[in-house]
C-alpha cells in the first residue's frame, strides 16, 4: 500500500482546508485508515481515524465538532475536513493504513503504513 497526502496549504484562522489521502492497492477499502499529525518540537498525536466502510469515526477531543474524517472506497481515497481552524492546528497531517483494526485507533504504533505528510500553517 502506498499513501500520498495532499491538500495542505496556509490559511488564516477560521478558515478551511480538506486534506486527502490517495492509496493505491485494492486492500484499501478493507482497512481501517486514520490522520495523525506533528507539529514542530511535539511527538506525532492522533487526529481522527475512520473504520473500513466508513461507518464508525473516531476523533481526538482537539479536533471535535471541527474536523470531519470520511473515506470514498470507489476512489481508494481518505478525506479530512478541517473547519475553524486554529493557529495550534499547524502541523504535518500523515494519512495511516492499519491492516488490523483490533489494534488501538490512536496509537500510531498499529499502523502499517504511511504517506508522506502535507503541511498545514494555520496563521493568527
Amino acid at each position: 500500500v502506498q499513501l500520498q497526502a495532499s491538500g495542505g496549504g496556509l490559511v488564516q484562522a477560521g478558515g478551511s482546508l480538506r486534506l486527502s489521502c490517495a492509496a493505491s492497492g485494492r486492500t484499501f477499502r478493507n482497512h481501517r485508515m486514520g490522520w495523525f499529525r506533528q507539529a514542530p518540537g511535539k511527538e506525532r498525536e492522533f487526529v481522527a481515524a475512520i473504520g473500513w466502510n466508513g461507518g464508525t469515526t473516531f476523533y481526538a477531543d482537539s479536533v471535535k465538532g471541527r474536523f470531519t474524517i470520511s473515506r470514498d472506497n470507489a476512489k481508494n481515497t481518505l478525506y479530512l475536513q478541517m473547519n475553524s481552524l486554529k493557529p495550534e492546528d499547524t502541523a504535518v497531517y500523515y494519512c495511516a493504513d492499519q491492516i488490523a483494526d483490533f489494534r488501538s485507533y490512536s496509537n500510531s504504533d498499529g499502523y502499517d503504513y504511511w504517506g508522506q505528510g502535507t503541511l498545514v500553517t494555520v496563521s493568527s
